[in-house]
């Protein structure tokens, strides 16, 4: 990838309504990165737009790779060979990752341990026994930098390998009392993130972090989560990408324990020990996550013409409503072509008209 591509990578990818997965249904349809930023304020008006559609500047993209720079980072894109290969097969898979620290660690195995931030000492020890065990059968260890269980599994496994996957921006250290393991991560692990350098992290960027932390690993284990936590949203994700979840059992007396022992009556892998999760999995992960092609895409697949999505788009919106649909539902209700479906859900999506869910859903925003 070329400085100018990766520049225009990075501007489609902070334009405004452009999330993951619109990011590569733009790929698909124009040929490259240069060709979408162009066709984005068309394609919104289309939608609905009335006025315009804030396209992040090449000065904007520019500057941020500087920040990167000045932080020991740099991105990487999708389409590229250093990007790990079990992220790339998630389908909201971030266009681009910022890293920073031993980015060699991406090419081993990973394997998430997420839990409480107010853990207890039981669980504090049970983390960093089960990251020292996955350590040494070669297995990065991931987590998200954040108190209690995270912190404990990084700590166990620096010098064996571990990658913090952060919900704001590499540079920026949350929470601060993990200055210290944050600066030592950045000096024999990995950092990752997909948001800018010097990005506070905001309560909406932590859903986002977690299915990245479940996107770079094999499973996940959960130790003393509660019901409704976040370490169970990044379960959630594992299991909507494939992943196996594992659960170490807790006394039901104890709160932190709940959603654990709910992952366990659910089907989760219950787990004392690095040895179940590699049994598991087989025993050493020496394979990877399927994934589809990673190359950008060569030539724009064939598109609707403008006479069918004007058919189209009154169909399609009134099959839309508040609730989540499946686009295949919407394509087989409609009678339209995938292309025309498909072409009219990115107009509606940049012009703020549509929200994604997970399963390939879809609803009016």
């Amino acid at each position: 990838m070329t400085d100018a591509e990766r520049l225009d990578w990075l501007r489609l990818a902070r334009s405004e309504n452009v999330g993951p997965v619109t990011f590569r249904t733009l790929l698909r349809r124009f040929g490259s990165a240069a060709a979408a930023l162009q066709a984005l304020p068309g394609l919104a008006r289309r939608g609905g737009r009335r006025d315009s559609l804030r396209i992040a500047g090449r000065a904007d993209a520019e500057r941020e790779i500087e920040a990167a720079a000045k932080a020991n980072a740099r991105f990487i894109a999708l389409c590229e060979p250093d990007y790990p290969a079990p992220l790339a097969a998630v389908e909201d898979a971030p266009p681009l990752l910022c890293l920073a620290g031993q980015t060699v660690l991406l090419r081993r195995p990973m394997i998430a341990i997420v839990g409480a931030r107010n853990a207890s000492a039981a669980g504090r020890r049970i983390a960093a026994q089960i990251a020292a065990e996955l350590g040494a059968a070669g297995t990065v260890v991931a987590s998200g930098l954040a108190r209690g269980i995270d912190a404990a599994a990084h700590e166990a496994s620096l010098e064996s390998g571990t990658c913090a996957v952060l919900a704001g921006g590499v540079d920026i250290v949350y929470p601060p009392e993990n200055r210290a393991l944050h600066e030592r991560i950045a000096a024999v692990g990995l950092l990752v993130s997909e948001m800018s350098p010097g990005t506070a992290p905001q309560a909406r960027h932590f859903p986002r972090r977690n299915r990245i932390i479940s996107g770079l690993s094999r499973g996940v284990v959960v130790i003393e989560a509660a019901q409704r936590s976040g370490s169970l949203i990044t379960a959630r994700f594992a299991l909507e990408q494939g992943r196996e979840v594992f659960a170490v059992p807790g006394s039901p007396l104890d709160p932190r324990c709940r959603g654990t022992n709910d992952l366990i009556r659910q089907g989760a892998v219950l787990t004392e020990s690095g040895r179940d999760v590699l049994g598991a999995l087989n025993g050493p992960l020496d394979t990877t996550i399927a994934e589809p092609p990673r190359g950008g895409p060569t030539a724009p697949p064939e598109m609707p013409s403008e006479s069918e999505l004007e058919r189209g788009r009154p169909l399609v919106l009134e099959l839309l409503g508040p609730t989540p649909v499946e686009i295949d539902e919407l394509i087989r209700q409609s009678g339209l072509s995938v292309p025309t479906v498909l072409g009219i859900l990115l107009e509606l999506e940049l012009a703020g008209r549509l929200s994604r869910s997970p399963g390939q859903k879809v609803a009016l925003a």
